[in-house]
């Protein structure tokens, strides 16, 4: 059966019809059944046939038959997050003319999704997405788990947490030998500030990484749980600092920058909280420069440090302003609006026009934090409007966010 696809797929690349392939072979009937593989064909007509064509048909099902390791070998390398290996095999991938005519198109086309939401490319793995959805019901047992992961995936890039959450617990796992999700389960529930599950899920993803020897995925699992941790009264904030400098180091020896700009960052942020703004100023710095200035992240280490920068007075408000405004202008070229409304409110704050500050907050960024389901932003901003309607007197509109916030 194989035979006939890969002598079709070549005749047709050599703009061949059936009876000019057969000329002095058999009859164009005979190739069509061939093609079709519904008939019994001597070894000699295949071999006159591939000569024609310039093939060798042993190589050519040797490599047809190594397909499916190949698609196999490139998730795992996407797992694994090694990029060197991951571009290798899509490079290969791209080249191989017999993935159209093999039973793993849908598989390879998971992949391809997998892999742009791995670069950051989430508008292009959306589009992907919405071809397969058409058939999803269609799907083989792993690529229908695999197509969950994939959304669940997508809607973190989105900030949509509770989808991602719903989308990756609907995975079988018996079905899915990737326990990889777990990963994506955590960071989920650590943006809604569900430290509990957050943490399981991370070390249940921590110890796959270990099994399967990844290094890099280990030290995204442990900051996951690091983080749920911070908080804990029974841990001493200065062994927290150890375990993230610790981390820091270990994605220094691995060179692994990403990783690195990801720990400083919420080094930094654990730093601000307790309003050691200078060091948390440096380390948000730090990690800016270790990111993309197009990409959220960088956006986000860049609003940590103005706020740094702001609360500690480290910065003429003049220099942060400036800073702000090109944060801002970035944010609504990327139309993140998440980003939009934080360096709206730095603006806000720097102009020290407290009721505008507090009608955007109001009004544009508190629905945009609900809507993606960002506990941590809306709790905080829950509690800022509260007390400053309690401060200016507005006795109703405090009791309708105290009703937010006891909800």
């Amino acid at each position: 059966m194989h035979e006939g696809k890969i002598i079709k797929l070549y005749r047709e690349k050599a703009q061949l019809t059936q009876e000019q392939l057969g000329i002095g072979i058999c009859s164009d009937t005979h190739i069509s059944k061939i093609e079709r593989g519904i008939t019994d064909y001597s070894p000699e007509i295949v071999t006159l046939l591939s000569e024609r064509l310039g093939i060798s048909l042993e190589e050519e099902l040797s490599r047809f038959n190594k397909l499916k390791k190949r698609l196999y070998d490139w998730h795992d390398v996407i797992v694994k997050q090694i990029r060197p290996e991951v571009e290798a095999i899509r490079g290969e991938l791209e080249q191989e003319m017999l993935l159209s005519i093999s039973e793993y198109q849908t598989l390879y086309l998971l992949l391809q999704i997998k892999y742009l939401l791995f670069m950051n490319e989430a508008d292009k793995a959306h589009r992907m997405i919405q071809k397969i959805a058409k058939s999803k019901d269609q799907l083989p047992a792993f690529e229908s788990n695999l197509f969950k992961h994939v959304q669940g995936i997508y809607y973190l890039a989105r900030q949509h947490y509770h989808e991602a959450i719903a989308m990756l617990k609907s995975i079988n796992e018996k079905e899915y030998n990737n326990p990889e999700f777990y990963h994506h389960l955590a960071v989920a529930y650590h943006t809604l500030k569900s430290e509990v599950m957050a943490y399981f899920y991370a070390e249940k993803a921590r110890n796959y990484f270990k099994e399967i020897n990844c290094f890099l995925r280990v030290i995204d699992s442990e900051m996951l749980m690091l983080i749920q941790v911070q908080d804990d009264h029974g841990t001493e904030f200065d062994k927290v600092v150890t375990r993230f400098e610790n981390l820091i180091q270990s994605s220094d020896m691995v060179g692994a920058p990403d990783r690195k700009a990801r720990l400083v960052h919420n080094l930094g942020y654990e730093l601000y909280r307790r309003k050691q703004y200078k060091q948390a100023s440096l380390l948000y710095k730090q990690s800016m420069e270790l990111k993309n200035r197009r990409t959220g992240p960088y956006l986000l280490s860049l609003h940590g440090y103005l706020r740094s920068c702001y609360d500690g007075e480290l910065l003429p408000n003049e220099q942060v302003e400036q800073l702000a405004q090109e944060g801002l202008a970035s944010a609504v070229s990327m139309k993140e609006a998440l980003y939009v409304s934080l360096f709206n409110l730095v603006l806000y704050k720097i102009r020290k026009d407290e009721f505008q500050y507090h009608t955007y907050l109001r009004d544009e960024a508190l629905p945009i934090y609900r809507k993606l389901g960002h506990v941590l932003l809306i709790e905080q901003s829950e509690k800022e409007l509260f007390q400053y309607y309690c401060r200016t007197g507005e006795t109703a509109a405090a009791l309708e966010i105290a009703h937010a916030l006891i909800d």
